[in-house]
């Protein structure tokens, strides 16, 4: 039985697939949805903050999601701050992984005009850029990135602390028993 059979039981609802974040955050604004699998965090913080939905559950396997800040083995940081007044290297500003580095950044009072973000569509380009001099540091969180960047002698300045990035929300407008019943569905899977 799959999961939306498990969950038609409780709710006969409709399955939308919302693969455009616009599209996804647009739905989420006018509570289109009873209940929405995210990916990614930063898209459904968001929903949440606006006191829209409520989390119903993370996934299993994607809690652990943490941003390393790769630099050149010859640069001389070794704290965050070091990065004012340089150039930093991120995927997608609308990824989690950029929303992270924000958050990052923000923690540590640097703002936009203390460190330039430049971007890059993929994760696995950010190497190029910190090899090549196109930037001073890059935020990745793509595992097999960060190792074959240290395997080659590159560095991690840090690594953010880890996030779950996938989650499950329900909306507010949800009962509290249909709310119930569906973590109670989801977390017997």
């Amino acid at each position: 039985m799959t999961l939306a059979d498990r969950i038609a039981v409780i709710d006969a609802g409709r399955i939308v697939i919302a693969s455009a974040y616009d599209d996804l955050r647009a739905g989420l604004a006018r509570q289109e949805y009873d209940l929405a699998f995210v990916h990614p965090a930063h898209v459904s913080l968001a929903a949440i903050k606006a006191g829209k939905y409520k989390s119903v559950a993370w996934t299993v396997g994607y809690t652990d999601y943490a941003v390393s800040m790769l630099m050149n083995k010859d640069q001389p940081f070794t704290r965050l701050e070091d990065l004012r007044g340089r150039t930093v290297v991120s995927p997608d500003p609308d990824s989690i992984t950029a929303a992270m580095l924000r958050a990052m950044l923000r923690d540590q009072k640097l703002g936009a005009a203390d460190v330039k973000i430049v971007t890059t569509r993929y994760q696995d380009a950010v190497p190029f850029y910190v090899e090549y001099g196109f930037a001073d540091a890059g935020a990745t969180a793509a595992k097999a990135v960060i190792q074959a960047w240290t395997q080659k002698g590159g560095k991690v300045l840090l690594s953010s602390r880890p996030v779950p990035i996938k989650q499950i929300i329900a909306s507010t407008r949800l009962s509290a028993d249909d709310e119930h019943q569906i973590h109670g569905v989801l977390l017997g899977l």
